[in-house]
């Protein structure tokens, strides 16, 4: 995953960046505040984000101190010292490419993102935000977590009425667009997705 730095080092270098991982999922209330406070963070050294899982072994792994400090980050490690996986997402300073530039392959031939993250805690600056039991994290790497995700968001916008992450909606209520553009693009889709996005702008008039 480092290397995705070094490959667009053209796009990235001299600036502030995120990776995400396309197959991860993230659900909960406060999100948008809390990558919003890492992309300001991300100002100095890195962010990361850790769940509680009972599979760590899949995982970079990282252990805390009593204060709640990282201390040690392993990348898939036999014997976990700890259930606080690191996920897909990270965000970075404008050093990451000569930092992942840096790193040599691991055994397995790859340069690791967990190494490109220990050199950041090697320095002191790396922040690692736990994701409580109010956030839902889901790998959708393998066929059976992808059904999982797919349950878990049905379960979500059956029960709620609300689409997740649906880009137009998001768009309409950050005035990113106006209530013009957003009936154009309802007008695009047949069936339940367009009677949704026209049902967003009746809420905004009410």
């Amino acid at each position: 995953l480092a290397q995705a730095f070094i490959i667009g080092a053209d796009f990235v270098r001299g600036q502030r960046s995120a990776l995400v991982l396309g197959d991860n999922l993230y659900h909960g209330h406060g999100l948008t505040e809390l990558l919003t406070n890492a992309v300001e963070n991300a100002t100095t050294g890195a962010t990361v984000f850790a769940y509680h899982v009972t599979d760590p072994e899949r995982y970079g792994v990282v252990t805390f101190d009593e204060a709640g400090h990282a201390l040690h980050l392993e990348e898939k490690p036999a014997k976990p010292k700890s259930n606080w996986a690191l996920t897909g997402l990270y965000f970075y300073d404008e050093n990451v490419v000569e930092l992942a530039s840096s790193l040599k392959p691991s055994p397995r031939g790859e340069l690791e993102i967990t190494d490109l993250n220990r050199l950041y805690l090697d320095r002191q600056q790396l922040r690692v935000e736990k994701l409580g039991r109010g956030y839902a994290w889901l790998d959708t790497g393998t066929p059976d977590s992808l059904l999982e995700a797919a349950e878990y968001i049905r379960a979500l916008e059956k029960r709620q009425g609300f689409k997740v992450a649906c880009p137009e909606e998001i768009a309409f209520h950050r005035r990113w667009i106006s209530q013009q553009d957003l009936e154009k693009l309802a007008d695009r889709y047949k069936g339940s997705y367009g009677a949704y996005l026209r049902g967003l702008t009746l809420y905004r008039a009410n």
